[in-house]
């Protein structure tokens, strides 16, 4: 499943668990003398605006608490991610270097010329992205 339908279907069964929760608690605070004769009461529309500000505050607070509870991890879950980037972008680096090691009496003119400025590009571009990811770990 996309993250984005994830997060959708995630916020939509939040939206109407909350609407639920809320017309239970409301059903429940009102006194049970106050029904129709059938059995069932209308909720005015003041009462549900009420309803979804309570649910709205409650879900805020939630949020916000589970976000506090969680900011470490992300912490330390986006060090460690930066951490093994760096060292995903340092394996061409120790594929390409023997390589340009073999070639390196080619680098102005010779047969593996291409192979030789290929391999250079490869492991200077991926050499700096290993070291970069691996800075940036450490600046957090």
């Amino acid at each position: 499943m996309r993250p984005e339908s994830l997060g959708r279907v995630l916020g939509i069964g939040l939206r109407v668990a909350g609407r639920v929760a809320g017309q239970r608690i409301s059903a429940a605070a009102q006194p049970a003398n106050s029904t129709s004769a059938s059995g069932c009461s209308p909720q005015s529309p003041a009462s549900s605006s009420t309803i979804s500000q309570r649910t709205g505050k409650a879900g805020a607070g939630l949020a916000r608490g589970v976000g506090g509870f969680l900011k470490p991890f992300r912490r330390v879950g986006g060090i460690l991610w930066l951490e093994v980037t760096g060292v995903f972008f340092f394996l061409p680096v120790l594929v390409f270097t023997p390589t340009l090691w073999r070639t390196r009496f080619s680098y102005a003119h010779g047969p593996d010329h291409r192979t030789f400025i290929a391999s250079a590009i490869v492991v200077v571009i991926f050499f700096y992205l290993g070291v970069s990811s691996f800075w940036r770990a450490r600046r957090k």
